[in-house]
């Protein structure tokens, strides 16, 4: 940066602490707690005022963010500001953003990284001699900024919107039932033969380890594994063959339907694989349609993906939560709504249009959501090494096409 000269943090900036508050002492309804993440409880006094916040325990990759308003700032954070008129207070928190990766590498810690604050200390900003030239780079990341939250919202939306139609179509698929459609709990199907008895993730005594884990050999599915109605069996967790086969407890086959109980409950898939079986761990449940005649797996998958099903899966989950678990004997006791099997066909088949097509609209979306935050990681680095103006024409043409 030209006209400006680098000088350790400590030397330009104050390095203010939050406060040690408890909810349980201090906790009010007018202003919300932030540390190192996201708003926790709230207060009836607040010691902080449209400022960017640093987190100092329990870090995570966004170890940086502005907090608009009046807020409480507990120990779990610290925030910066100018000695002495050294910096724009908005220019030195637009630096302390595009240094977001650099003050997250100083976390130290395994289990919960802590911010190693001499270090932080020491670090090398940017400090113009000229106020013009500050307000200058501050005036054009407030505007390309603002395009890009303008952008960023409406992807967002859209992502929204194309979830909560299919969602939508769901909820009515399976709330307005016609005639022959029949009610059973999971455990009445379980019982007559329809579906097999489910497996789980329980290994009796032998869980395999990390140290377990190989390159290649038998899949082994955690919740994460079950993406857009498919499991990922090549870029999962492998055990080797002979530790699969002396647990043989918790495996599914080909054609089987995978819900997941615990962590994240819900995701739903159906096994395709050529592998004789694969191994889940504790967090998935298989189900398996022995009676051909009654169920169909397509619509077993979609009867789990449905609002009535997840919501009755959430409410029967241990604390009434998505991040929860749900063991078989819960699962048992859901109910479980179908046609005849002609009629499950088709509405499998209609649903096997629409649902690839909301994941593609949704993956799109995704993918503008993640350019436009990569765009604003670029402007921030590019903003304090002197290369600003170039991108800044490049992110409103970005903006204005998004």
């Amino acid at each position: 940066m030209k006209n400006g000269k680098k000088m350790p943090l400590e030397e330009v900036c104050n390095v203010e602490y939050g406060t040690r508050v408890v909810q349980k002492r201090d906790g009010g309804s007018v202003y919300p707690v932030y540390g190192g993440g996201g708003a926790t409880f709230k207060m009836d006094e607040f010691n902080r005022e449209d400022r960017l916040v640093i987190a100092r325990f329990g870090m995570s990759e966004e170890c940086t963010r502005f907090v608009a308003g009046k807020f409480f700032l507990n120990d779990s954070g610290l925030t910066v500001s100018p000695k002495n008129g050294a910096m724009l207070q908005r220019f030195l928190d637009y630096q302390m953003l595009s240094l977001n990766d650099d003050i997250y590498a100083l976390g130290k810690g395994t289990a919960q990284k802590n911010l190693d604050v001499p270090v932080f200390r020491a670090l090398t900003l940017y400090t113009p001699n000229d106020a013009k030239e500050q307000q200058r780079i501050v005036g054009i990341l407030d505007e390309s900024f603002e395009g890009i939250a303008s952008a960023k919202t409406n992807a967002e939306k859209n992502l929204q919107n194309a979830r909560a139609l299919f969602e939508s179509h769901l909820q009515s698929v399976f709330t307005q039932l016609g005639k022959g459609w029949v009610e059973k709990s999971v455990g009445e199907l379980v019982a007559e033969g329809t579906l097999v008895k489910p497996f789980d993730g329980n290994h009796g005594d032998i869980h395999p380890r990390k140290a377990d884990y190989t390159e290649s050999g038998v899949p082994f599915v955690m919740a994460c594994d079950l993406q857009h109605g498919s499991v990922d069996t090549e870029y999962c967790t492998f055990i080797s063959r002979k530790l699969a086969d002396s647990l043989r407890v918790g495996f599914a086959k080909d054609g089987d339907v995978l819900i997941s109980h615990k962590g994240t409950i819900g995701r739903s898939a159906i096994v395709s694989t050529d592998d004789d079986y694969i191994m889940l761990t504790p967090q998935v449940t298989s189900y398996r349609v022995r009676d051909g005649s009654k169920l169909f797996n397509r619509y077993v998958r979609y009867y789990f993906m449905s609002p009535v099903f997840q919501r009755e899966m959430i409410a029967a989950a241990a604390d009434g939560s998505t991040r929860a678990y749900i063991g078989i004997t819960k699962q048992l006791s859901l109910r479980f709504r179908f046609p005849a099997l002609a009629e499950q066909k088709r509405i499998s088949a209609e649903l096997d249009v629409l649902d690839p097509e909301t994941q593609r609209l949704a993956t799109l979306y995704e993918r503008k959501v993640a350019a436009l935050d990569a765009l604003k990681k670029s402007l921030l680095h590019q903003a304090f090494t002197g290369q600003l103006q170039e991108l800044y024409e490049r992110s409103r043409n970005q903006s204005r096409a998004h």
